[in-house]
C-alpha cells in the first residue's frame, strides 16, 4: 500500500536529497566554487546609478532623456538585488562578513534587510518550498476565507484572474513582501528579538542613504533617480519571482522539480539577470553559482525529462495574469470571488492532458478540475 503523502495525484514526490545524490557525482567540481568574479557587477551598475542620478540632478541631458535614465537605474536596481540574492546564497563569497556587505549593497535599493533575508528566503523558503510553511506562498482557499487582510490582498494587489489592478504586485512586490516579513520576523520565528532590531537598523540605514539623496537633489529629481526606478526594479525582480513557484502545485515533501518552474528569456536577460530564471536549479544546489545552471539543467533534463518544467518568461506572466492565485487543494486554483478554478502546472508524465489544458490561451470561466489519476 503506497504512502499517499510520497505522491501528488499518480506522480511521486522525490525529497531534495534524492536529486542532490545522484546529480552531484556528475558535476565538475568547478560548478562548486564561487564566482568571484560576479562581484566586478557591483561597481557596474553603481556607476551606472551614480552617474544617471548625477546627470537628471545636474540637468545635464534634455528632459525627454530623463525617462530612459530612469529605466536604466531602476534595472541597475534590480540586478544588484540578483548579485545579492547570490552572495547570500554564497555562491559568490564564502565570508559572512563579506556576503553581508554585498548583500546590503545589493538589496539598498529595497530597503532589504541581509540578515532578515537569509533567514525568511535562504532557510525557510528553501527548506519549505510550497509547503506550508512556505511565507512566499499564496494562501489556501481555507486562509482566505478565514482572514479579511488575506482576502484584501488577494482580491485587490493579487495577479491574476484577468484583473489588471494585479500589476500592483509587480510594481509594488518586493518593497511590500520585504516590510511584511520583516513586520512579522519574530511571531513568525524567522528571527530573535535581538536579530529583528539588527535587522531594522539594517533597513534604516538604507533609509537615511535614500533621504540623503532625496536632499541632495531635490524632490523632481528624486521621483526620477530613486521612486520611478524603484517600480522599475520591483517589477523586474516580481516578473521572476512570481512565475518561479505561484503556477506550481502545493505539496508535503520539498520536490523542486515539482514544486518549481524555470523561466528561459533572451540570452541578454539571462545573462545580466546572472541566470535568475533558472530557479529549479538553483533549488537543487542553492549555493552554487547560477553560472553553472546550464550544467545542472543537462543533466536533469537528461535523467528526469518528464519532470522538469520551464516556459518562456512572457508566457509564465500570462499564465498568472490569467489563473488564480488561491489554492482550493494542492492541484486547484480558484478565484473565490467567481469559483472559476484552474490546474497548477504539473511534470508532463503525471499530468499531461493538465498540462496541456494549462498552456492554451484561453481558459473557459468556471472550469472545474475533474478528479482523475492524473491530478489526484
Amino acid at each position: 500500500m503506497r504512502d499517499d503523502e510520497q505522491y501528488l495525484g499518480e506522480s511521486p514526490l522525490y525529497p531534495l536529497s534524492k536529486y542532490v545524490k545522484e546529480l552531484r557525482p556528475k558535476l565538475s567540481p568547478d560548478a562548486f566554487k564561487p564566482s568571484k568574479s560576479r562581484l566586478a557587477w557591483i561597481p557596474f551598475h553603481l556607476a551606472v546609478i551614480v552617474m544617471a542620478t548625477l546627470a537628471v540632478a545636474g540637468g545635464w541631458v534634455p528632459w525627454f532623456v530623463v525617462p530612459a535614465l530612469s529605466l536604466a537605474i531602476g534595472v541597475s536596481f534590480a540586478c544588484l538585488t540578483f548579485v545579492a540574492h547570490e552572495a547570500l546564497h554564497g555562491g559568490i563569497v564564502r565570508n559572512k562578513r563579506a556576503k553581508y556587505l554585498v548583500g546590503w549593497i545589493g538589496f539598498l535599493p529595497f530597503l532589504v534587510s541581509p540578515r532578515l533575508w537569509m533567514a525568511w528566503h535562504d532557510r525557510v523558503h528553501h527548506a519549505n518550498t510550497n509547503l506550508p510553511d512556505d511565507p512566499d506562498m499564496y494562501p489556501s482557499l481555507a486562509k482566505y476565507n478565514a482572514n479579511k487582510q488575506v482576502r484584501v490582498f488577494v482580491d485587490l494587489f493579487s495577479l491574476g484572474c484577468r484583473r489588471w489592478r494585479g500589476g500592483l504586485s509587480l510594481i509594488l512586490g518586493f518593497t511590500v513582501q520585504h516590510g511584511h516579513q520583516l513586520l512579522g520576523a519574530t511571531t513568525k520565528g524567522f528571527l530573535s528579538v535581538r536579530e529583528r532590531r539588527l535587522a531594522i537598523a539594517e533597513s534604516m540605514l538604507g533609509v537615511t542613504v535614500w533621504a540623503t539623496v532625496a536632499v541632495l537633489v531635490g524632490f523632481l529629481p528624486f521621483l526620477f533617480v530613486f521612486v520611478l526606478p524603484l517600480a522599475v526594479g520591483n517589477i523586474i525582480i516580481m516578473s521572476f519571482i512570481l512565475t518561479n513557484h505561484s503556477l506550481s502545485p502545493l505539496t508535503k515533501i520539498n520536490d523542486p522539480l515539482m514544486t518549481g518552474l524555470s523561466v528561459t528569456s533572451s540570452r541578454f536577460v539571462e545573462w545580466i539577470t546572472l541566470r535568475f530564471g533558472f530557479h529549479v536549479e538553483h533549488h537543487l544546489f542553492p549555493a552554487m553559482s547560477s553560472r553553472h545552471a546550464p550544467e545542472v539543467r543537462a543533466l536533469v533534463r537528461a535523467r528526469w525529462p518528464e519532470r522538469y518544467q520551464s516556459m518562456p518568461l512572457v508566457k509564465a506572466l500570462g499564465e498568472l495574469h490569467r489563473t488564480a492565485r488561491v489554492y482550493k487543494d494542492s492541484v486547484t486554483l480558484i478565484d473565490p470571488r467567481t469559483g472559476a478554478e484552474f490546474p497548477t502546472l504539473m511534470p508532463t508524465a503525471a499530468a499531461l492532458p493538465v498540462q496541456t489544458e494549462l498552456l492554451q490561451p484561453r481558459l473557459e470561466e468556471g472550469h472545474r478540475l475533474q478528479a482523475s489519476g492524473h491530478a489526484g
